[in-house]
């Protein structure tokens, strides 16, 4: 038979009750006698109150986690119809104008980005102004290093001179490879901006960037000559 605790020790009462929890209906009457601090107040109050008070907090606690975790799904629910309205635009382009075109209409109607740059290499398309034009090697290194889409600080700095008369303005970026297919090499490189200093963060959840960055991607690789 277990003997009770010599050692008054706030951990071995713990333990203590935790191996018999039926203490209190042996003792009924501690949970009436025994009074403790109210948790938000300086009056006490009897155990059984407390219990309640812990359960109200605890009952308080998860209808938050629950209302926010509500409030992801419907932004997340959101943000997949935005992209699928944009994965049926560039399932019906005909040619890079067209997907570029597509991009820069959903990026600022559906998504609200105020500002973006796109460029490919090394894919044998037509000449399109902004997406064709050349970007070195030092930059395209960087971008084949990157692993997933990098938000906060712009990452390759040779794209601050896409964004033109703008560009001193960015506060926030999000710097996203154009992969046709995870693990696959980059063929190019779109970057979001916005004068906004939180709008792109370090930390932030970059699946939905990652998918759009494949779409791009897969979309000008199927239009190869």
């Amino acid at each position: 038979m277990d003997m009770q605790p010599t050692n008054l020790e706030p951990q071995a009462i713990a333990e203590f009750l935790t191996r018999h929890p039926n203490f209190f209906n042996d003792f009924p009457t501690l949970l009436a006698d025994l009074h403790i601090p109210h948790p938000h107040g300086t009056h006490a109050v009897s155990m059984s109150e407390r219990q309640l008070i812990a359960m109200r907090d605890k009952v308080r606690m998860l209808e938050n986690k629950l209302a926010e975790l509500i409030q992801f799904g419907e932004e997340n629910d959101g943000i997949s119809e935005k992209l699928h309205a944009l994965t049926l635009a560039l399932l019906a382009a005909r040619a890079p104008a067209d997907v570029v075109a597509a991009l820069t209409l959903h990026l600022r109607e559906g998504f609200a980005v105020p500002h973006h740059a796109l460029r490919a290499w090394d894919l044998t398309v037509d000449a399109v102004a902004g997406l064709t034009d050349a970007v070195t090697q030092s930059a395209r290194d960087s971008v084949s290093a990157m692993t997933h889409p990098v938000c906060g600080a712009l990452a390759v700095s040779e794209a601050s001179e896409w964004f033109g008369e703008v560009s001193p303005h960015l506060r926030a970026f999000a710097c996203i490879p154009l992969r046709p297919a995870a693990g696959a090499a980059p063929v190019g490189l779109l970057v979001l901006a916005s004068e906004e200093p939180k709008r792109f963060y370090a930390g932030m959840g970059t699946l939905y960037l990652d998918r759009l960055g494949q779409l791009i991607g897969a979309a000008l690789v199927r239009m190869q000559a």
